[in-house]
């Protein structure tokens, strides 16, 4: 690659950075950087039977970090749902406002590019190692969620009133 276009490129993903919200960025940023290295290796793997034990492994690995970021998303989410009204769409998929929409705007695109490959790639070869990369879009949902729980601003729980009993 020239030294120009290199720039260039620098210059662009620098430009998609600075867009980004300061907290949180860097869950964005591992949420594309998982999406790209899934769809590399997910297409390699469904191009070439020699690739499909990277896909596998690339396709486990990030099942196994969305489970861990899944379940740590939940982990925050009910800490904070004790003085903050959370749903289970704002956590995961960033609905009601909880999120800046550019936040959301990337992390939902992410899990977007992540389940249209795994679909994909699972559609073009079936019945192969390649469908584990249906496991994958575990990963954009942890990611989303961790924005969510650890960032995202949710409404003040309200006080239940119990309702008196009729006689």
């Amino acid at each position: 690659m020239c030294d120009g276009c290199r720039r260039a490129n620098a210059g662009i993903i620098d430009a998609v950075i600075d867009d980004l919200p300061e907290q949180g960025r860097g869950f964005i940023v591992a949420g594309w950087l998982g999406t790209a290295i899934f769809v590399v290796t997910a297409v390699l793997s469904a191009a070439t039977s020699s690739m499909r034990i990277v896909g596998v492994v690339t396709a486990l690995a990030l099942f196994a970090a969305g489970i861990y970021a899944f379940a740590l998303s939940f982990a925050r989410g009910v800490n904070r749902s004790r003085v903050e009204e959370i749903s289970v769409v704002g956590l995961y998929f960033l609905v009601g406002g909880c999120v800046p929409e550019v936040a959301r705007r990337h992390l939902m695109a992410a899990l977007t590019v992540q389940v249209v490959a795994a679909f994909a790639t699972a559609s073009a070869r079936p019945f192969t190692a390649v469908a584990f990369g249906i496991l994958v879009p575990m990963y954009g949902l942890g990611m989303a969620g961790l924005w969510a729980a650890t960032h995202g601003t949710f409404p003040k729980r309200r006080k239940l009133r119990p309702k008196k009993m009729k006689k």
